[in-house]
C-alpha cells in the first residue's frame, strides 16, 4: 500500500465498461503468467492469444484456468479463426474454443480473403458463444482502407453481434490505425468513434507513443489493445498521469 495518497484520475475496477487493457500474448509461458497476473492482474481485463498460439500451446488448460481465476478473459486470436474459416473448418474452431475453456474469440479478416458477408455470418455465429471483438483493418502495410469502409465495416460488425471493435494496428504498429511510421491516421480514428462510440472501440497500440496519444485524445478510459505483457504496469501510470508523458493529469500545485 502507498505511503501516502495522491488526486489520481479515477480508474474503475473489474469488471471494467471502459479503459480495457487487452494484451497480447505471443507465447508467454505458464509460469510467467502466474507471475504476471499475481503482479498486475487487476490492470488487465482481456488476454488475446496471439495468431494461432492457442493451437500450440501444450499448456493451454493451466493458462486458461489461471487467467479466470484473476477474472481476466481469454480471447482466442482473429488469424487462428481466419485460418480455420478458409479450410472451410470455423464451426469445428469455435466448438474447439468453447470446449477448452474461452470466454471470448476475435473475428478478423486481416491475412484470408473472406468476403464482408462472410465475416458477418462468422460474427453471428460467433455471437451465439462468446463474447466477439470484431476487428477492422488489414496486416498487408499496402492496403489502406478509406475511412468509410472502417465505418462501415464496424457498423455491420455492431448490428452482427459484436460486443466490441477492434482497430488494427498489429504488434508492430505500423498498419491499419496507423501509417506505416507509427502514426494514428486521424480519419480512421475518428470513422471507428462514429461508427461504434469510443467506449466500444478498442484502439491497438503497442508503443507507448501511440498509447500516449490516445490517452490525450479520449481520457484515461480510452480502450487500448496489443498490450506487451511487460508494459502493462507501464501502461497504467500512463493512465493514472504517473509518467512524465501523462502528468499533466495530475500535476498541482505546490503549497
Amino acid at each position: 500500500m502507498s505511503p501516502f495518497v495522491l488526486s489520481l484520475p479515477a480508474r474503475e475496477r473489474k469488471p471494467r465498461e471502459t479503459g480495457l487493457t487487452h494484451v497480447l500474448d505471443k507465447g508467454l509461458t505458464a509460469d510467467a503468467l502466474a507471475a504476471l497476473l499475481d503482479a498486475v492482474g487487476p490492470e488487465i481485463d482481456v488476454w488475446k492469444f496471439g495468431w494461432g498460439t492457442a493451437y500450440l500451446e501444450r499448456r493451454l488448460d493451466r493458462k486458461l484456468t489461471c487467467l479466470r481465476e484473476h477474472d481476466v478473459t481469454p480471447c482466442l486470436g482473429g488469424t487462428l479463426l481466419e485460418i480455420a474459416w478458409s479450410q472451410g473448418r470455423a464451426e469445428e474452431c469455435l466448438s474447439w474454443a468453447a470446449d477448452v475453456g474461452f470466454e471470448a474469440v476475435e473475428v478478423s479478416r486481416g491475412v484470408a480473403e473472406m468476403p464482408l458477408d462472410a465475416k458477418r455470418e462468422l460474427v453471428k455465429r460467433a455471437a451465439e458463444s462468446f463474447v466477439v471483438f470484431a476487428e477492422t483493418g488489414m496486416k498487408d502495410p499496402r492496403v489502406l482502407l478509406p475511412a468509410q469502409h472502417w465505418r462501415d465495416e464496424m457498423s455491420d460488425d455492431v448490428a452482427a453481434g459484436a460486443t466490441w471493435v477492434v482497430a488494427e494496428g498489429r504488434e508492430s504498429g505500423t498498419v491499419g490505425v496507423y501509417d506505416g511510421s507509427g502514426s494514428p491516421r486521424p480519419d480512421i480514428v475518428a470513422a471507428a468513434v462514429e461508427a461504434a462510440g469510443v467506449e466500444r472501440v478498442l484502439f491497438e497500440a503497442p508503443r507507448k507513443d501511440q498509447q500516449t496519444w490516445f490517452i490525450g485524445q479520449f481520457g484515461p478510459g480510452v480502450n487500448l489493445a496489443n498490450i506487451a505483457p511487460d508494459d502493462v504496469l507501464a501502461l497504467t501510470t500512463l493512465r493514472l498521469g504517473l509518467r512524465a508523458d501523462t502528468a499533466h493529469l495530475t500535476l498541482g500545485r505546490p503549497c
